[in-house]
């Protein structure tokens, strides 16, 4: 069995989100190809599809391929052989773009998280971890972003525009929403709003991410790096610059399949 694992030529990441999936395939530590689809309720479905398709667009058998499962929904995907946790694959995903990484703060549909790199050892040291309350995550924003009646990619360049963010001080989503439409109703504009919410957002993943000490070089990953304004606000919030990957909502997917690399050489 050891043997026809060390010959299998690609590895493919698979990252099940709560509210994407993605999934990667390498070969030889390059990026081959990658495609994302919306979760939904069944993960099981869905990784098999992006699985079964990277396959047939690539002309790969499956007998060439060995799978690494990572993210929210990874234990439920059955033809992965093996797993790991979102936290080492996001770490090992961030220093496929920045071997000098430091830190990583990884914001995804169901969490958020903050991760601390050793130096050395280029392995994770520390973690936190929100995963008991949507409340800054890409579900927060979604919620925020149907209350002021805009597009999820639209929200963050709204909150560019306003010089003045609106004071949003719920920490619950629920009770943050009825705050947006209270504020709304009072003739605040969507941008204000739309600013006071990502100011919320970077204010309270900031706090967490501080408590492990995190610092440069930091990598912000997961699907809500690529909202401009969350990034902004959390260099506010941290005081230094951050950096964001070319494919931010790929990097766990990434990771896991370069550990899975590892594992067949």
């Amino acid at each position: 069995m050891e043997k026809l694992i060390k010959l299998k030529p690609y590895t493919i990441g698979l990252d099940i989100g709560s509210l994407a999936t993605k999934i990667v395939l390498f070969s030889d530590g390059k990026l081959l190809d990658y495609k994302a689809e919306r979760s939904t309720y069944d993960f099981k479905k869905v990784g098999k599809k992006l699985f079964e398709e990277i396959l047939q667009k690539n002309n790969i058998n499956k007998s060439e391929v060995y799978i690494m499962s990572t993210g929210y929904g990874r234990n439920t995907i059955d033809i992965a052989n093996d797993r790991i946790t979102e936290i080492t694959a996001h770490a090992r995903g961030a220093q496929y773009f920045f071997p000098d990484v430091r830190s990583v703060i990884d914001i995804g549909g169901q969490d958020s998280k903050a991760i601390l790199i050793s130096q050395k050892t280029g392995n994770v040291i520390d973690f936190q971890m929100n995963d008991k309350c949507a409340a800054g995550t890409g579900r927060f924003l979604e919620v925020m972003a149907h209350a002021l009646d805009v597009l999820i990619e639209d929200i963050g360049s709204l909150a560019l525009r306003s010089n003045n963010p609106s004071s949003i001080s719920s920490t619950c989503t629920v009770f943050a929403e009825s705050e947006v439409i209270s504020l709304f109703a009072r003739g605040e504009s969507k941008q204000n709003i739309a600013a006071g919410i990502h100011k919320s957002i970077a204010r309270r993943v900031a706090a967490m991410a501080k408590r492990i000490g995190v610092e440069p070089k930091l990598v912000f990953t997961g699907g809500v790096a690529k909202n401009v304004a969350v990034k902004k606000y959390l260099e506010r919030e941290l005081g230094f610059e951050i950096v964001v990957p070319e494919l931010p909502q790929f990097t766990g997917a990434i990771g896991a399949a370069l550990i899975a690399q590892k594992n067949t050489q």
